[in-house]
This record gives structure tokens, sequence and C-alpha cells, in this order.
């Protein structure tokens, strides 16, 4: 393959000099550069019109040379419309940052602990450790601390109730979600024999 001749040389110097402006053109619309990149916007157009004016001895080159020019006036146009629609302190061509921050999404609901207990009076220690645990995880959150007869009574209270309804078993799920302790019970389904 031959040697690239000196217009092919420019052609790709236009190319990439185009290519510049563009990156520019995208900091400039996206807030990271603080004036629009007009030394280079200025050194394209001179580049631009020399070749116009150019004699292009290849078909394959004058169409190299058609499509930077058709590719330049395009981007031309927008960043001319973007510009107008900033200064005028409207929306233009180009998206804008949203100021405001979206919020976070909600954190997913973290199990720290699951006991069954089918009578409370009969397994203490269950009931201990059910204490503690919600304890513990409530006083790492900064809430108060609840006495453990009132912890014990409000278990006694959710297994007899849930007991009534059929149940012969009630499991105890502790959970934290939105930075909120939460001890739920829920009864466990009776096996059918």
């Amino acid at each position: 393959m031959a040697d690239p001749t000196d217009l092919q040389r420019d052609l790709q110097t236009l190319a990439a000099e185009l290519q510049r402006l563009e990156t520019e053109y995208n900091l400039f619309f996206a807030g990271r550069l603080a004036r629009p990149p007009q030394a280079t916007r200025a050194r394209v157009d001179v580049m631009m019109k020399r070749f116009d004016r150019a004699h292009f001895d290849s078909l394959a080159l004058r169409f190299r040379f058609s499509t930077l020019q058709a590719r330049y006036s395009t981007f031309a146009e927008l960043w001319d419309r973007g510009l107008r629609a900033r200064e005028e302190g409207r929306p233009g061509p180009f998206p804008r940052r949203p100021t405001a921050t979206t919020p976070a999404p909600a954190a997913p609901e973290q199990i720290l602990h699951v006991a069954s207990l089918s009578e409370p009076a009969s397994e203490p220690e269950k009931v201990q450790s059910l204490y503690e645990v919600v304890m513990e995880a409530r006083r790492a959150r900064g809430e108060p601390v609840v006495p453990f007869h009132r912890f014990a009574d409000l278990v006694r209270e959710q297994v007899a109730s849930l007991r009534q309804a059929g149940s012969t078993e009630v499991a105890f799920r502790v959970t934290v979600k939105d930075g909120k302790v939460n001890l739920t019970a829920k009864a466990l389904k009776r096996e059918q024999a």
C-alpha cells in the first residue's frame, strides 16, 4: 500500500480536529468547560474552507471530505441551537443533569433472628434469647429498651391469640427496616395428618 498523500494526511488531521471539537462541545454542554471551544472551532472552520476550495483527484477523497463537511455542518447547527437556548434560559437540545437528587432506593429488610414458640411459659430460654436479640438491636439504633417482663407478656399474648386462631406454633421474626427494629409474630401452618 502506498504512503498516504499530503491530502489524505490533511483529511485525517481534519477528522481528528472535528472529533476533538465534538468532545470539547460535549464537555462544555455537560458543564465541565466554562466557555465554548471557540479556538478549536475557528481552526476547524479554516480547515473546512481550505478543503472546500481544494481540487480532489480522487473520488474517494472527495467523498471523505463531503462526509466530514456534512458532519461538521450538522454538529455546528446543533451547537448553535444549544448555545442560543442556553443564552435565552430555556432547555435546549442537550439534556441537563437533574438538580434535585433522586431518593435512594429503600434498604431491604434485614432479618436478625427467627424463633418459633409453642408455649412461652415452658420455653423461657427461647423467650430470653429473643428478648436479648431485640434489645441489642434497639440499643444499637438508639431506641429505648423495654423491661423483660413487659416483653415476655407481649410474647405470651401473641402466642395465645394465634393459638386461639388454630395454630400450635408461632414464629417470631426480628427485622430491621428503614432503621427501625420490628418484631413480628406469624402463625405457622398446622401439619395435616
